[in-house]
């Protein structure tokens, strides 16, 4: 039996994601698991094999030669797409780069929804390298949904220690305060349940976290929002028989989660989710974006711009964000990662 192809997008071209990509595939354990093709540019991956002193080749494929993807170790496929100029410089900011970064996402959510492949794997893009090619997305979670035209999604970041899902991402925190509301905390909890669950635990046990400290202390912080838009939604889940607990303190709360007492945190915005799993090591983390109707894994870091082409750059949390592609791909049901009651 073929193992899946894992499309993984080459991100932006002046950051690291053609190194930890390089870096990624010299480990024989990927192609154990999968059969990974790049979606990019295949003189930039040479470029940066030279920089990290790779072995391994590069194989140039067109559109339609995506069965030739091999399962062995020792060359690089790469659905080449021209589009990376050949003197663009390591660390830069460059719309070419941000176009390009685009183009590729764009290419695997094609070949994901018509089936040629078994899920995506994102090296990280350049948000403002994005802008400058006019493509105004805040990231990829946004971009992929509308790619897939998927009305909401939601962010979950995996590490051993500790899950994370997200009720706002990408967006200031004042905005983010004035976006949350019980219907997107229940809808957010759901898909969290649902991963959980096509991941293996039955009943996962859920922490919510409040929005103000100490989750607003009864009323003595803030403005009333943990009552009106957080609670709410817990007794909604707790009614469907959901193991749901909060709002709770967030401080608490992940200490509580990375010692074992819960399986999933939800976090109200981006830092509070955020800052906890990178504490806990970004070489482990791993962005899973929950209700696409494909499976989509991430790197948990940035374009790292003040290191790229240097060669120095850690491949691991590619690695691990292959590992757990490929085995969801093998848990077909979690694609939509749909509630379940």
């Amino acid at each position: 039996m073929k193992l899946p192809i894992i499309a993984i997008t080459m991100g932006d071209a002046a950051g690291v994601g053609p190194e930890i990509i390089m870096k990624s595939l010299a480990h024989p354990t990927v192609y154990d698991q999968c059969r990974p093709m790049v979606v990019g540019d295949a003189e930039r991956l040479r470029e940066a094999g030279r920089i990290v002193k790779s072995r391994l080749s590069v194989r140039s494929l067109a559109p339609d030669e995506i069965h030739r993807v091999c399962d062995t170790n020792g060359a690089v496929d790469c659905l080449d797409l021209h589009l990376i100029p050949r003197d663009l410089p390591w660390g830069r900011l460059s719309p070419a780069a941000g176009e390009g970064a685009f183009q590729f996402v764009r290419k695997a959510c094609e070949l994901a929804m018509n089936g040629k492949i078994a899920a995506i794997c994102t090296a990280p893009l350049n948000k403002a390298a994005l802008h400058a090619a006019g493509r105004n997305y805040p990231g990829h979670t946004e971009l992929l949904a509308e790619l897939t035209e998927t009305p909401e999604v939601s962010m979950m970041l995996s590490t051993p220690k500790l899950k994370v899902t997200h009720v706002t991402t990408h967006i200031g925190l004042l905005d983010a305060v004035a976006k949350i509301e019980p219907g997107l905390v229940e809808r957010t909890i759901g898909r969290a349940r649902a991963a959980m669950q096509s991941a293996g635990t039955a009943d996962p046990k859920i922490g919510v976290c409040g929005i103000n400290p100490h989750a607003g202390e009864n009323g003595l912080f803030g403005h009333g929002e943990e009552a009106e838009k957080i609670a709410p939604a817990i007794e909604a889940c707790r009614r469907k028989g959901w193991n749901v607990a909060g709002p709770l303190p967030a401080d608490t709360l992940f200490f509580l989660a990375q010692r074992g007492d819960y399986d999933m945190v939800i976090a109200m915005y981006h830092d509070q989710g955020h800052g906890p799993v990178k504490v806990l090591g970004l070489e482990a983390g791993v962005n899973i974006t929950l209700g696409l109707p494909v499976i989509r894994t991430s790197v948990d870091h940035g374009t790292a711009f003040d290191i790229a082409g240097t060669g120095t750059v850690d491949e691991r949390s590619m690695v691990e964000a292959l590992r757990q592609a490929t085995a969801l791909v093998r848990r077909d049901d979690f694609v939509a990662a749909k509630p379940r009651s």
